[in-house]
């Protein structure tokens, strides 16, 4: 889908796709106070092969803060239609960087995978339709 992902989704780049202010501003929709989220979430390049962009949604434990305890396996579901995370936006963004029209491409959460105790992953795959 694109030569040089690696050089184009940088850590920079992903940042300015998902900045870490969502963070606060997810958990301040959620529980009606940023303080009461027990991870950070941001947004990391994974690979790229044909037809296939892969990128994740980090979840890692804030300090004093306990990510197990936390209910992160419905977040793929929660996550495809909050606002605040946008993925559709996102996917948007990174279709524009990838050089690709968006209405070329599908996207899918995929289930949250425990890393470790302190960091959970949500795959976000993006597709070419054929």
């Amino acid at each position: 889908m694109i030569e040089n992902a690696q050089a184009v989704f940088t850590a920079e780049k992903m940042a300015a796709l998902f900045p870490a202010e969502r963070t606060d501003a997810f958990f301040d929709a959620l529980f009606g106070g940023a303080e009461e989220g027990a991870y950070t979430i941001r947004l990391e390049f994974v690979s790229a092969s044909s037809g296939i962009l892969e990128f994740a949604f980090v979840l890692e434990e804030k300090p004093g803060m306990c990510l197990a305890c936390n209910l992160t396996y419905g977040l793929p579901q929660v996550f495809s239609r909050h606002p605040v995370i946008g993925v559709t936006g996102v996917v948007e963004q990174i279709a524009a960087a990838a050089g690709v029209p968006v209405q070329e491409l599908q996207w899918e959460l995929g289930r949250t995978r425990e890393e470790s105790r302190e960091r959970h992953c949500i795959p976000l795959v993006i597709t070419r339709r054929k």
